[in-house]
């Protein structure tokens, strides 16, 4: 295992330590050019997808640390005693990549892919490897509540077969929701999309009690382009602007500040998300060409990160109003830390939402109330070993007291969280942790495996209508 830590280190920090952008402008180039596409359309292509990774960046950090000054006065002015900081997922990715152990894993489920290809297990090519952050924190987690190295390996292996057979199995979701042909390669293995088998059983409960739901549900596209400006999603920034401006009590001109800004943040992911479109264009017609030659009658998918589908009004209708949800049950949840800061724009469960719901925006934002609290009590339950990591890698934030905890509110995974908690303890002989660890998983696979059944379904009805 050192060996396998060491080797992953050294030849992979380098090209790590440039960046998510350039990163991703490499992988992405280099596997073009491996499909024979001329090198200035690859790196064309790889350059876009840099760019429209430093733009979603940069505009979820504007967003995000808009809004934590005025939540932060709205907890000081109620006097919670909420002790836990979000830090949201920058700092979160930046101590997990101060990790050695984040680069092993992700070297192991690059090797796992591959086999997944080669056996006709899959056929997605995870390109977006910078994102193992998120599975490799499930790894860490587990180490640090006692696994050993080789059972926080296995865990993190299950989970991520598990997230490349999910990313084949939302490929024709995907393509619906974009109105994309089949040939487009673009899918993704992110961890967000890992609640879906949570979220279809309660869409599964809609189905069978509050069918009559739908009569009032509404195509939120359609809406804006029906009362023009006041569902737009500049509007939808507004009213989420002023809405958090006034919650935390902000003078006059700051409430306004906050409201364009929300309003500017929201239209411009709409705008980023058509880059990833355009980004992968070249790269999928060399994979269409490589397999019509080589592969007769398979498809290869690319896994991209999860904004290629931040098009859809849908993810910011339902995070807009899921967002004073989440301030209102963090307030009242017994056992809750941590009130949501930079988390406060649910892009951990919000894509979720939409591919399981396929955009109905009342399923979306009432199945979203109901698990927002698993968000919540990961993070608060992750705190500990959030806060001891970031100081053992020099990544506590400068801005927050050195005596505090910090977490994540919104973070990608925390039912994979909770797994790791369960197996970590478990692994130090507790009986009670090991009843809880198997209890768990078994759930968990067997929950993924009804999710997978309910999938093809949806899929056989996606090919019959073509027919």
């Amino acid at each position: 295992m050192d060996g396998i830590i060491e080797f992953a280190n050294t030849i992979l920090q380098p090209i790590i330590d440039l960046g998510p952008a350039p990163l991703m402008t490499i992988v992405l180039t280099v596997l073009a050019l491996c499909f024979r596409v001329k090198f200035s359309k690859a790196l064309e292509g790889g350059i876009k997808l840099g760019i429209a990774l430093t733009g979603v960046g940069a505009i979820m950090n504007i967003l995000t640390s808009s809004f934590s000054e005025a939540l932060a006065d709205f907890v000081k002015g109620t006097g919670l005693q909420l002790n836990i900081t979000d830090v949201g997922w920058a700092p979160m990715a930046t101590i997990t990549w101060g990790s050695p152990y984040t680069l092993y894993f992700m070297l192991i489920l690059l090797v796992v892919n591959i086999l997944m290809l080669v056996a006709n297990k899959t056929n997605t090519l995870d390109v977006d490897i910078f994102d193992v952050w998120h599975l490799s924190l499930v790894g860490l987690f587990a180490i640090y509540c006692g696994a050993p190295l080789l059972v926080a390996t296995i865990l993190v292996v299950f989970i991520g077969v598990l997230k490349i057979i999910n990313s084949d199995l939302m490929k024709p979701t995907f393509n619906d929701l974009m109105n994309a042909p089949d040939g487009n390669p673009m899918t993704t293995t992110h961890m967000n999309y890992m609640m879906n088998p949570i979220i279809m059983v309660f869409d599964k409960v809609f189905d069978k009690l509050f069918p009559w739901l739908d009569k009032y549900d509404f195509d939120a596209a359609k809406l804006n382009n029906k009362i023009g400006f006041w569902g737009s999603k500049f509007a939808i920034g507004i009213y989420l602007g002023l809405f958090v401006g006034i919650l935390g009590g902000q003078s006059p001109d700051k409430i306004l500040t906050l409201a364009f800004t929300a309003a500017a943040c929201l239209e411009l992911f709409s705008v980023i998300g058509s880059w990833f479109i355009a980004s992968v264009e070249p790269l999928s017609q060399g994979v269409t060409d490589f397999t019509s030659k080589r592969f007769e009658g398979r498809t290869f998918n690319i896994g991209l990160d999860w904004p290629f589908i931040a098009g859809r009004a849908e993810v910011w209708a339902a995070a807009n109003v899921l967002a004073p949800i989440m301030l209102l049950e963090a307030l009242i949840l017994p056992k809750n830390g941590i009130m949501p800061l930079a988390g406060i724009i649910a892009m951990g469960l919000t894509p979720a939402l939409l591919v399981v719901t396929r955009g109905k925006i009342i399923r979306m934002i009432t199945i979203g109330a109901l698990v927002l609290p698993t968000f919540l009590y990961a993070g608060t339950i992750m705190a500990p070993f959030v806060t001891e990591t970031a100081k053992k890698v020099g990544a506590f934030p400068a801005g927050v007291d050195s005596s505090a905890l910090i977490s994540g509110t919104t973070i990608e995974g925390p039912v994979e969280k909770f797994l790791a908690y369960f197996v970590g303890n478990a692994s130090q002989g507790q009986i009670e942790f090991i009843i809880y660890a198997a209890i768990a998983l078994v759930i968990y696979t067997l929950l993924f495996v009804w999710y997978a059944k309910q999938m093809k379904k949806r899929n056989a009805e996606y090919a019959a209508e073509k027919k």
